[in-house]
C-alpha cells in the first residue's frame, strides 16, 4: 500500500521549531544533583554527572566551540573539555540548561524520558567498550560521547512537540515498528536529520555529528568512501546491542537487526560482544545512579536545591561585584575609551559620532534613557540630538535651541585666565534642561537624571543627559566622567571640522562644474521596476530626511506640552483629549522614525553568509511582521549558490518585507511563496527570487511600488514602507532589486547580491 505523501510545509515547520532549540532539557532529578554540587562549590564533582547526561554534555561541548578552544579527537573527553573551560563559564552553561517539565506532567511521558536517557547511556557505555577493542584506531571517550548524544533528535522532538512525538511512539509500539519510519511518514524527516542539524548548529565535534546522522544508515557501505564515518558503525552496533539487552527505551519497537554484519566489518568477534553484554547492565546502573534516574525527586527537593544555588550565587555575586568595582574601574574606563576611538571612521558625521558615544555610554554605565545633544560652533537655531532608550533603539531628533538661556548651563562655561572652560560638574538635569524634556517624547525620570558637558578645550560641543538609578559616589566618578566626556567632546569637535571641510569641498566642486541638474523621478516605470538606480533612491532619501526634519520639531513641542498639561489637569474630559493628542503625536513620530530609517539607515557591515541562513532569518522576520505563524515558503536552490557578501541582518530584513508583501497579495487566505536561489550567469552575484500567485499589480501601481508611503491598501492599513526599505537596503549592500508583475496572476521580485 502506497503511503500518503507528507505535506512539505510540515517538514519545514518541524525544522524551524527544532532550529530554535538552544539546548536540551535535563530531568529534575539530575538538575537537583548538579544544583546541590554548584551550591556547595564542588564543580569538580560534576564531571561524571555532566558526561552521563545528554543535555549537560551537549551544553559543555558546545561551550568549547563558543570559547574558541580545541578538543582534538585523539585526546577527547567531556572531562578534558571541562578542564579547559573557565569555572564561571561552566557554571553559567549548566545554569542555562532548561529543566524538563516533569512536575504535574503525564507520568508516562516522564518515565519514557528517563528510559530514553537510560538508552542513551547504554549506547554510550557499549560504544566505549567497542572503541576500546578497536584502539588506537578509535578513541573510546569520543565513541562514548557519540553514543550518549546519538538520539538528541528524539530528545528534541520530545521537548518541542511532545504530543506528536508521544503519538509516534505509541503507534510504533502498537505496530511493533521503528519510530524513525513513522517520523518520516508523519513529519517528513526523522530524528537523525534533526539531530545532525542541531549538533551542527551547536558546533559539536564533527565525529559526533556523523554518528548522530548516520547511525541508522548502511554505514558499512558509507565507510568505504568516508572512513571518518567508522564511528557511526560503532554507535550503530552499540545501539543494536543496547536494544537487544533491553536497557532503557529508544521509542522503536521493531525487532533489532542482527549485529553480525557490522561486527564483522569492525573485526569484533562474538566472544568480545558477549563480554560487553555481560557488563553493560552494571555500567549503565552505575551511571544511572550517578544521575539519580531511579531516585524520586519531589518539587520541594528541587526548589530547595534551586534556593541553595540562588543564595550561593547571590553571595558570590556580591563578592565579585565589590572586587570588580575596586580593581577594574580604571581599566574598564580605558577599554571604553579605546573601543570608542577604534570604532570611529574618518567619514563619520558629528551626529554619527554622537550616536556611537551615546549607545556605548548607556551600555557601559548600565543606565536608563540617554539624550546627547550637539551645539555646533555656529550655534544654529536647531540642535541635533540622539535619543537612546536602549542600546538597540536609538533615534535622531531636532531640538529647538532655548531662546532665554544657553543650551549648555552657564555655570559650566566659566573661564579661567587662559580662556579655557574648567567648571566641569555633574548637574541635576531637571534644574537646567527643562527646555529639553519639553521637546522629547521619551519620559525621563527627572529625579534621577544627570547632565554632563562635552568640552573640547575652551568650548562646549554639547551635553549628555542620562538617567542614573543605581547609587554612585559623585566624587568617585567625577574625574573619570570628565576624562571620558572630554575625549568625546574633542572627537566631536574634530568631526565638526571635518564636516565643514567636506561642505567647503562640495561647494568648491559645485562652483567648478555649475549647478546640478534637478533630479527628476521617472514619470513611468516599465514592467520591470529596477531599484538599483542610486539617483532615484538617494533623491527619495533626501526628500524623506527633509520632511522628517521639518515635522519632528513642532511635533516634539506638541507632544511635550500635551504631556505636561495632562500631568497637571484634573478635568477627566480635558485629560482624555490631551491623552489623545499625545497618542496621535506618538503615531506621527513613528511615521517620522520610518522616514529617518529610510533616509539614513546604518551603514552595512558585510560578511560572507550562506544564502539559506539569510532566507531562514527572513522567513522568521516575515512571520513576526505578518502574524502568520507558519508561512508556506517553498525554497528551491538551483545549482551551486555561493555565500553572499552583505550585511545579513539588513538583507534578511529587506527580504522579509518582500515576503510580507507576497503574503498580503492573497485576498482571502495565505497562499504559497516560492523562493528560488541561483547563481547569476553574469558571475559575482547570487540571485534570489520571491514569487507569489496573488493579486499582482497593474502598471500604475508597479510604477510607485517602491516609493516611500505608497500603498494600494485602504487608508490607515499600511504605511507603505516595505518595498521602499527593501530597495534601499539592497542598494546599500551593493545589490539590486527588480519587480515584474501581472495583474491577477502574481508578482516576482528578483534580488541580486554580491557573491563569491
Amino acid at each position: 500500500m502506497q503511503s500518503r505523501m507528507v505535506d512539505p510545509t510540515v517538514a519545514h515547520q518541524v525544522e524551524l521549531v527544532i532550529h530554535r532549540l538552544s539546548s536540551l532539557s535535563t530531568l529534575p532529578c539530575i538538575a537537583t544533583r548538579f544544583l546541590l554540587s554548584l551550591s556547595q562549590a564542588r564543580l569538580s564533582d560534576l564531571a561524571e554527572t555532566i558526561e552521563s547526561d545528554p543535555a549537560l554534555a551537549a551544553a559543555i561541548l558546545s561551550l568549547i566551540q563558543k570559547e574558541g578552544l580545541n578538543c582534538p579527537d585523539e585526546d577527547f573527553s567531556v572531562r578534558r573539555a571541562i578542564d579547559k573551560l573557565p569555572a564561571h563559564a561552566v557554571r553559567q552553561a549548566l545554569l542555562s540548561v532548561k529543566i524538563y517539565p516533569a512536575f504535574g506532567r503525564d507520568e508516562r511521558r516522564v518515565l519514557f524520558r528517563k528510559q530514553l536517557v537510560e538508552h542513551c547511556l547504554a549506547v554510550a557505555c557499549c560504544a566505549e567498550d567497542i572503541a576500546a577493542i578497536l584502539s588506537p584506531q578509535m578513541d573510546s571517550q569520543l565513541a562514548y560521547s557519540a553514543g550518549l548524544l546519538h538520539d538528541i533528535g528524539k530528545l528534541a522532538l520530545d521537548e518541542t512537540m511532545p504530543r506528536s512525538f508521544a503519538g509516534i511512539v505509541e503507534q510504533a509500539q502498537s505496530q511493533q515498528a521503528s519510530s524513525r519510519t513513522l517520523e518520516q511518514k508523519h513529519l517528513g524527516l526523522d530524528h537523525t536529520i534533526l539531530g545532525k542539524r542541531l549538533a551542527a548548529k551547536w558546533r559539536l565535534p564533527n565525529q559526533i555529528v556523523l554518528a548522530i546522522w548516520l547511525h541508522h544508515s548502511d554505514v558499512n557501505l558509507i565507510s568505504q568512501d568516508m572512513p571518518e564515518a567508522k564511528i557511526a558503525q560503532v554507535v550503530q552496533l552499540a545501539d543494536l546491542v543496547a536494544r537487544q539487552c533491553g536497557i532503557g527505551q529508544s521509542g522503536s519497537f521493531d525487532t533489532p537487526d542482527s549485529e553480525d554484519k557490522i561486527a564483522q566489518s569492525l573485526a569484533i568477534n562474538p566472544n568480545q560482544l558477549g563480554q560487553i553484554r555481560s557488563t553493560l547492565a552494571d555500567k549503565v546502573a552505575q551511571k544511572s545512579d550517578c544521575l539519580g534516574l531511579d531516585s524520586p525527586v519531589t518539587a520541594d527537593e528541587y526548589c530547595n536545591a534551586v534556593h541553595a544555588v540562588a543564595a550561593q550565587l547571590a553571595q558570590k555575586q556580591s563578592e565579585l561585584a565589590l572586587e570588580n568595582s575596586l580593581l577594574q574601574t580604571a581599566l574598564s574606563h580605558f577599554d571604553f575609551i579605546k573601543e570608542f576611538l577604534q570604532s570611529l571612521n574618518s567619514n563619520d558625521e558629528p551626529i554619527d559620532v554622537a550616536e556611537n558615544f551615546a549607545v556605548r555610554w548607556q551600555k557601559f554605565y548600565q543606565i536608563g534613557s540617554v539624550c546627547l545633544y550637539l551645539v555646533p560652533p555656529d550655534s544654529p537655531q536647531f540642535l541635533k540630538a540622539v535619543v537612546a532608550e536602549n542600546p538597540s533603539q536609538t533615534k535622531i531628533v531636532l531640538l529647538k535651541a532655548p531662546a532665554e538661556t544657553p543650551a549648555i548651563p552657564p555655570c559650566l562655561l566659566s573661564q579661567t585666565a587662559k580662556g579655557a572652560a574648567n567648571s566641569f560638574a555633574i548637574l541635576n538635569a531637571q534644574d537646567y534642561a527643562g527646555w529639553l524634556f519639553e521637546q522629547l517624547d521619551v519620559e525621563f525620570d527627572l529625579s534621577h537624571t544627570k547632565l554632563l558637558p562635552l568640552l573640547a578645550g575652551n568650548k562646549a560641543i554639547g551635553a549628555i543627559v542620562f538617567e542614573l538609578h543605581h547609587p554612585v559616589e559623585t566624587e568617585q566618578f567625577e574625574e573619570k566622567f570628565k576624562v571620558v566626556t572630554s575625549i568625546a567632546g574633542t572627537v566631536l569637535d574634530l568631526a565638526f571640522a571635518s564636516a565643514d571641510r567636506q561642505r567647503f569641498a562640495e561647494q568648491f566642486a559645485q562652483s567648478l562644474t555649475g549647478p546640478p541638474a534637478d533630479i527628476q523621478l521617472p514619470p513611468r516605470l516599465t514592467a520591470q521596476a529596477v531599484a538599483g538606480e542610486t539617483d532615484v533612491l538617494d533623491a527619495l532619501a533626501e526628500m524623506a530626511a527633509g520632511a522628517a526634519h521639518e515635522l519632528n520639531n513642532p511635533l516634539s513641542v506638541i507632544s511635550g506640552r500635551a504631556q505636561m498639561l495632562a500631568h497637571g489637569e484634573t478635568d477627566p474630559q480635558k485629560k482624555q483629549i490631551l491623552g489623545q493628542i499625545q497618542k496621535n503625536a506618538g503615531q506621527i513620530t513613528a511615521i517620522i522614525d520610518d522616514l529617518f530609517v529610510f533616509a539614513s539607515p546604518p551603514p552595512p557591515r558585510p560578511t560572507w553568509t550562506a544564502h539559506r541562513q539569510i532566507l531562514d532569518e527572513a522567513i522568521q522576520l516575515a512571520s513576526q511582521k505578518t502574524g502568520v505563524e507558519h508561512i508556506d515558503a517553498r525554497i528551491e536552490v538551483i545549482g551551486d549558490v555561493k555565500n553572499i557578501f552583505a550585511d545579513s541582518a539588513q538583507v534578511a530584513s529587506a527580504i522579509a518585507n518582500v515576503i510580507s508583501n507576497s503574503i498580503e497579495s492573497y485576498a482571502d487566505s495565505f497562499g504559497p511563496v516560492k523562493i528560488t536561489a541561483s547563481a547569476d550567469p553574469s558571475g559575482g552575484f547570487a540571485k534570489l527570487t520571491i514569487a507569489d500567485f496573488g493579486c499582482g499589480m497593474d502598471e500604475q501601481t508597479l510604477q510607485k511600488a517602491m516609493y516611500p508611503f505608497f500603498s494600494n491598501l485602504p487608508a490607515g492599513r499600511k504605511r507603505g514602507m516595505g518595498l521602499a526599505h527593501a530597495a534601499r537596503l539592497i542598494q546599500l549592500n551593493g545589490g539590486s532589486l527588480s519587480i515584474t508583475s501581472i495583474p491577477g496572476t502574481g508578482t516576482t521580485v528578483s534580488i541580486l547580491l554580491p557573491s563569491k
